[in-house]
């Protein structure tokens, strides 16, 4: 998704890839076919580009070493990139930052597990702290009976020499993200915080702006993420996945209280901003590319204005659409919304995988709109994303 913009700011994208097949490679010209894995296969391709970046966290430490050693430029550089590859050394790094951490803990054993979970409540999110997304390497363990359950992880964390991560399960309203860009110069900019839906643990719908969010929240949301951002020294985009919990939900007797709290972060491009392809003056892709070198950073109001929302709806994979091409259903998807903008990935559509998405953007010109006609207009649209996206997924109706 970075390719439409790199074409159009001139810049030629080189992509190593690990099959011929993967999105990016469709779309790029210039792939080299190779294991990410490898640092002489990495280096060897890094010498005929001027800057590297990454499309996840998942490249090893002695990968980034060996591209260091070679004095390669990447951004988001190592140094930043760990906090988005290890979950543990990022708790501790918003904890140093005094930044909204839920109570957490580095836990080696089923006894330790017991002794956080005693503290912070039942029940209680044990994570793998490298390696998962999309709901993997996450475990909920509901009491301390349960926790027995867990033994086959600190098998494997022994074996690895690290801890694992106990979480406590923030009774939260909703989830945001909050999106930050900062450039190779340090210059940053904030994108609008969005609200996000999970279904299975996959980014199921996102709404930018995050409607009926306080103005002290967007301000703790955005001030986290930069403070993340230029405390790190992340370059590219960071995305900063956040649970809300507010004043209506807050019970101080139980320990909850309204506010902010950080979820994970990402060093890259977010699902949670593919709406800015469609309804921002400047997409994370474009300011992705602009970020990483050095370029002056975009504007990155939604479109439409104070009145203006975008829905982005994830198309998820199902066992129906695996048998038949998606393009097939597309007359039906856009007749039932002429202001949808769909974009898929290239990817085989197998059950609970991402595929692609659509975005429908909603404005007014109104100055006297009330909130109720405002939300009438999203749920509006919100319907019509829905629908455009079984559409595409299952097929139109017989």
């Amino acid at each position: 998704m970075m390719a439409p913009a790199a074409v159009e700011l001139g810049l030629e994208l080189h992509l190593l890839a690990g099959s011929a097949d993967s999105s990016a490679a469709q779309v790029i010209p210039h792939t080299t076919l190779g294991d990410y894995t490898d640092p002489a296969q990495v280096t060897a391709f890094a010498a005929d580009v001027d800057v590297i970046t990454f499309d996840h966290e998942h490249v090893p430490a002695e990968v980034l070493a060996a591209l260091a050693r070679d004095g390669v430029s990447m951004h988001p550089g190592p140094d930043a990139l760990l906090y988005a590859q290890d979950k543990l050394a990022m708790r501790r790094a918003v904890e140093q930052l005094g930044l909204p951490n839920p109570r957490w803990a580095e836990v080696r054993s089923v006894a330790e597990l017991r002794a956080f979970g005693e503290e912070a409540g039942w029940p209680v999110v044990l994570k793998t702290p490298r390696g998962g997304y999309d709901g993997k390497g996450v475990r909920m363990i509901d009491s301390a009976d349960a926790a027995s359950t867990a033994q086959d992880w600190f098998s494997r964390a022994e074996e690895s020499g690290a801890g694992l991560l106990a979480e406590e399960k923030v009774r939260y309203t909703r989830e945001l993200s909050a999106q930050v860009a900062r450039s190779a110069t340090g210059e940053t900019v904030t994108y609008p915080v969005v609200e996000s839906t999970q279904t299975d643990g996959v980014c199921d719908e996102v709404i930018a702006p995050a409607p009926l969010t306080s103005q002290d929240h967007v301000e703790v949301a955005e001030r986290t993420a930069r403070t993340i951002a230029e405390q790190l020294q992340v370059t590219g985009m960071l995305a900063v996945e956040l649970f809300e919990i507010s004043e209506d939900e807050a019970d101080p007797e139980t320990g909850v209280v309204a506010g902010i709290y950080i979820n994970e972060l990402a060093m890259r491009p977010h699902n949670s901003g593919h709406w800015t392809m469609d309804g921002s003056i400047t997409s994370q892709f474009e300011q992705h590319l602009r970020a990483v070198l050095g370029l002056p950073l975009g504007a990155t109001e939604v479109k439409g204005g104070a009145g203006g929302y975008t829905v982005m709806k994830n198309l998820l994979g199902s066992a129906s659409g695996a048998e038949r091409s998606l393009h097939d259903s597309f007359p039906a998807a856009m007749r039932r919304s002429q202001g949808s903008k769909i974009h898929l990935y290239g990817k085989a559509a197998r059950p609970g995988r991402k595929i692609g998405h659509v975005n429908i953007l909603t404005q007014t010109h109104s100055t006297q709109e009330t909130w109720e006609a405002r939300r009438a207009r999203l749920q509006r649209v919100r319907r019509a994303a829905a629908d455009v996206a079984e559409i595409i997924v299952e097929g139109p109706a017989q």
